[in-house]
């Protein structure tokens, strides 16, 4: 059966506290001294002989560390007399054990939520039968049922007419988002609304979900090469302080000066710090929807110097989406918008579901459409409430005719762009012109400019697509190069270029850029429509439709890394200087002892702060 640390280190603190309470009851109620001193080398013991077995076993996995002083320190306490001064080394560190617990939990709870709520039950529908089956038993093609308020267990496809989802575990988007028959849904997320019908889409082991726990247990157990370096620094400590020990006793000739410097020394804030401060900027990134695949993803986007971002899903929607919409005079756009989305709910085309989804989401009123023709390729003509509306190409709605001047002022304004421009008639008089595209995310100026002020030297787009389509969007964005017509093996060339001359951040969709992704320093996934989150290719993954989320994830690095480097310049620094005062007979072990426990508190407090919201206004989270 496995020991359980964290509760063992609070026994063993717990006895170190009542040893020494009895041992000063002991002392001063009774005048016992010889019991007293006794009392507190035997509440010693079981920390000393718990401690030496941790070494023990540390050594035996190939690891060394530098609770060896403390080891040595509370040895050394007892041999020369001084069972005040072990029992204390003994509170102190074990006290700091049981500090760094809590603030390891604390950094660890909101990943450990997101593993804690791994959904494990599905309930599949086979005719007129109901079953309850383990996720592991479900089959691509499977018709589940969701009850209200549970877990949904695998990606999907919604059968019903509508529901509504809480993404909010997973993205960190606290609004419900409405969903229609035929939207993906996603594993990991919440039935809000009724008990409602999906269709399987992947197993669980290939489902959003099942991919941010692999990175979350990722997270909680990958090294950064930051702390790793921490842990090879900390082994010059054992010897160092053994030679300022030494030379303490060699010079005063008191022994107990060299046991104050061993004690002053113990444990080291540097391996206390860094992990903290990476686990819960880890955490933290998961509470803004992006999940990084352990601290190594999170130091390495703290230095990034180049962002290389592709086009179509990134910095654009990588849908059809409303650029302009342009009206008659004495139109109102708003019923002109009601009808036309009315009407395109006749269509499957991908442009009839755009406008279909900008009425819905302006809160406007759908009437179900009447004696609809659909001209395939060319458009649609219905009735709505007895208002004749007909919406497609120029030809379809104007013939030969030429458009009036205000909507030629508009269809030139995008003459020779990658657009699609719809016209509009009501009662056969052209009404509205709608210009369509892939537009540029609301937020990726905003983006590129965050990256700009956290250090990020270089922006460049790197897209498949057409210069035309590229310069159209680049045109608005503060970027330093466009490269188009990039076919993946070329977008490959250039991640690789880029990262030989600088730390190179490369965000994509996950998929049809995992190549270049993998080439980067760090690879950005926005993973917020789907598979992208089990990509192996990729360190980081967005969880939330959102551009502003990267540069959110690389404001956290950076906070994150400042402050593990705080935590350890100043932890180290103190206790350089508590040491050279013990070696001179300025601090006694037991005042030693109290003073290091101090900085270690404030150092495990200081690496806490990464948790925190601080700065936020300033570094512009969201």
């Amino acid at each position: 059966m496995p020991v359980n640390e964290p509760l063992l280190r609070k026994i063993l603190l717990a006895i170190a506290v009542l040893g020494l309470a009895a041992g000063f009851a002991t002392h001063f109620q009774l005048g016992m001294e010889n019991l007293a001193d006794s009392i507190w080398a035997f509440a010693s013991a079981p920390v000393i002989a718990a401690l030496a077995l941790s070494i023990v076993r540390d050594l035996w996995a190939g690891r060394f560390g530098v609770d060896a002083i403390a080891l040595v320190s509370m040895s050394a306490a007892l041999w020369l007399g001084e069972d005040l001064a072990a029992i204390v080394v003994a509170i102190m560190y074990m006290g700091g054990n049981v500090l760094e617990d809590y603030a390891r939990g604390r950094a660890q709870s909101d990943l450990k939520a997101l593993t804690d709520r791994s959904p494990r039950i599905a309930h599949r529908r086979r005719g007129e039968i109901l079953e309850s089956i383990s996720i592991e038993s479900v089959s691509v093609g499977d018709d589940l049922m969701v009850r209200a308020g549970e877990v949904l267990p695998v990606d999907g496809v919604l059968l019903d007419d509508d529901t509504r989802i809480d993404e909010s575990a997973i993205t960190g988007e606290p609004f419900l988002k409405a969903c229609k028959q035929g939207d993906a849904v996603r594993s990991g997320t919440v039935n809000a609304g009724e008990m409602f019908h999906m269709r399987a889409t992947a197993v669980a082991a290939e489902s959003t979900y099942a991919g941010i726990v692999r990175m979350v247990e990722a997270a909680q157990t990958a090294k950064a090469p930051f702390i790793r370096m921490a842990d090879r620094f900390a082994l010059v400590l054992l010897p160092l302080t053994l030679i300022v020990a030494a030379a303490a006793w060699h010079v005063s000739g008191d022994p107990v000066r060299a046991l104050a410097v061993l004690v002053v020394a113990t444990p080291c804030p540097l391996i206390l710090a860094a992990p903290i401060a990476f686990i819960a900027g880890v955490s933290r990134a998961a509470r803004q929807g992006v999940l990084m695949k352990g601290s190594t993803a999170l130091e390495a986007l703290a230095k990034v110097r180049t962002a290389i971002f592709d086009k179509t899903g990134t910095l654009t929607h990588g849908g059809a989406q409303l650029i302009e919409m342009q009206i008659a005079p004495g139109r109102d756009e708003d019923e002109l918008l009601s009808l036309l989305g009315s009407l395109e709910q006749a269509s499957h085309h991908v442009l009839a579901s755009a406008i279909v989804a900008l009425a819905g989401n302006r809160g406007l009123t759908l009437t179900r459409p009447d004696s609809v023709c659909e001209h395939r390729g060319s458009g649609l003509i219905g009735t709505i409430s007895g208002i004749r509306v007909s919406a497609g190409s120029r030809s379809l709605i104007l013939a030969a005719s030429a458009p009036p001047a205000w909507a030629e002022r508009v269809v030139s304004r995008y003459q020779g762009h990658p657009v699609l421009v719809v016209y509009m008639a009501v009662e056969g008089r052209l009404a509205a012109v709608l210009v369509l595209g892939d537009g540029l995310r609301a937020d990726a100026v905003s983006a590129v400019t965050r990256l700009r002020n956290a250090g990020v030297r270089r922006s460049i787009m790197l897209t498949g697509d057409d210069a035309d389509a590229a310069n159209r969007i680049a045109a608005t964005l503060p970027l330093d190069l466009v490269v188009a017509d990039a076919s993946p093996a070329d977008k490959v060339a250039v991640v690789s270029a880029e990262s030989s001359k600088a730390a190179t951040m490369m965000v994509g969709d996950g998929i049809n850029d995992a190549p270049a992704l993998a080439m980067a320093t760090v690879g950005v996934a926005m993973g917020a429509r789907g598979a992208t989150a089990s990509s192996e290719a990729a360190d980081v993954v967005v969880l939330t439709d959102s551009l502003g989320a990267v540069a959110t994830a690389v404001e956290i690095a950076s906070r994150t890394t400042m402050i593990a480097r705080q935590s350890i310049v100043a932890g180290i620094g103190l206790s350089a200087l508590a040491m050279i005062a013990a070696a001179f007979g300025f601090l006694s072990p037991v005042s030693g002892a109290l003073l290091q426990e101090a900085i270690d508190v404030a150092v495990i407090l200081n690496a806490l702060r990464a948790l925190g919201d601080h700065g936020k206004r300033k570094m512009g989270y969201q």
